[in-house]
């Protein structure tokens, strides 16, 4: 018999019921340190108390009041967004693959409205992770994940990523742009190099393509700057991002510059409850702590002695692990046994961590993260390599 849940999910049998910074509670009261953050959501770790006192007061006046009116949170965060970013206009959805379709949706439309409305595909790099929808599915182009839900949704080319040799020859007289991820984050951790986004900030303007970067996971101070792109030096025409955004609240947007907007005009795109007032709440508390004084190189420091604790570990266990990659606190190991079977090891000794591709173990712990949680986890790390057999 079908479980009352939709069976989707592989669930670990573990339920928590309580949050307090860096730790879980589970229901057995077990304590766990959480390296995993809801894969990147809990950017402030859990039960911040700005962001309680935020939803707090906001839940004791309005929740929801549709996008058929003017939603003053959404005109505030919009312009600390565009304030601290390449944007000059913000749409708020409720998740990365939301904002990814949207993403998506304002490459092609963009074109249209420019008159060229041949321009429908987008080069998008193997590998990639985009979403859940039956476009950004197609664009992220694994067949593990679009087995069984055929035919795909046209319009996507895939290259290889960091080659840009093959992105140049896959540009057509039909491209409507380009779609990245600074860091591939379910593909493995695998950064880009700097130079190679600066390269594609050449090409599209070259051929006057939109140029689009994937957000959701490397955004919101994931790499020690308010979005991963940032070290490169260079912008792109539209953006997705989300996870982070809310701390932990469904947020997600959408963000482009005055020409790559063009198109979206009233009644081109939608959602019920994108930006609604507790959305907003969240997002603008999350974007008052990340925006203070020092904490993005905060973040940028921890991003820096995990990385280096985690190089250690690498050369302590030859056996287990081959390589530590990531940037900022978004980082992972590359093991050489099953990567489930080293997450399971981590999570029975109290440490959660979430499998990524490539056999990596991927470490994105809440960005509040401090010396002596980076010491705990990598004592954990080093005892559950230890038992783990080979």
């Amino acid at each position: 018999m079908i479980s009352a849940v939709m069976p989707t999910y592989a669930r670990v049998d573990l339920a928590f019921e309580r949050g307090e910074g860096m730790y879980l509670y589970a229901t057995d009261g077990r304590r766990y340190l959480d390296f995993g953050a809801g894969v990147a959501v809990n950017a402030l770790g859990h039960v911040h108390p700005h962001l309680v006192a935020a939803l707090k007061a906001q839940a004791e006046k309005l929740w929801h009041c549709s996008n058929l009116y003017r939603v003053p949170g959404q005109e505030k965060v919009a312009k600390r967004l565009i304030a601290h970013s390449f944007a000059d206009t913000v749409f708020f959805c409720n998740s990365g693959a939301e904002a990814m379709e949207g993403v998506i949706k304002l490459m092609r439309k963009y074109h249209d409205a420019t008159g060229r409305p041949e321009r429908d595909r987008v080069i998008v790099a193997r590998g990639a992770f985009h979403g859940r929808t039956l476009a950004t599915l197609a664009a992220g182009g694994q067949e593990k994940h679009l087995k069984g839900f055929e035919p795909m949704v046209e319009g996507f080319d895939h290259v290889a990523y960091g080659n840009l040799n093959e992105l140049r020859a896959a540009i057509g007289p039909d491209t409507a742009g380009i779609l990245v991820e600074p860091v591939q984050g379910e593909g493995g951790i695998l950064p880009a190099t700097r130079e190679y986004l600066r390269s594609l900030r050449s090409v599209a303007d070259e051929f006057d393509i939109l140029l689009g970067f994937d957000e959701v996971q490397t955004g919101n101070g994931r790499t020690g700057k308010l979005f991963a792109h940032e070290w490169a030096g260079i912008v792109p025409d539209v953006m997705g991002t989300a996870k982070g955004l809310g701390g932990g609240f469904p947020v997600g947007a959408i963000l482009a510059t005055e020409k790559a907007a063009v198109g979206m005009t009233p009644g081109t795109h939608g959602s019920t409850y994108g930006g609604n007032p507790l959305a907003m709440a969240a997002a603008d508390a999350v974007l008052d702590i990340l925006l203070s004084d020092g904490f993005l190189e905060q973040v940028q420091r921890m991003g820096a002695l995990l990385s280096a604790e985690l190089g250690k570990l690498v050369e302590r266990h030859p056996r287990h692990l081959m390589e530590r990659r990531g940037l900022g606190l978004m980082l992972g190991v590359k093991c050489l046994v099953p990567n489930g079977a080293v997450v399971d090891a981590l999570t029975a000794n109290g440490l959660l961590t979430v499998a990524a591709g490539d056999n990596v173990v991927r470490l994105v712990p809440p960005l509040i993260v401090e010396p002596s949680h980076i010491a705990e986890a990598i004592d954990i790390f080093d005892r559950s390599l230890a038992g783990l057999a080979i």
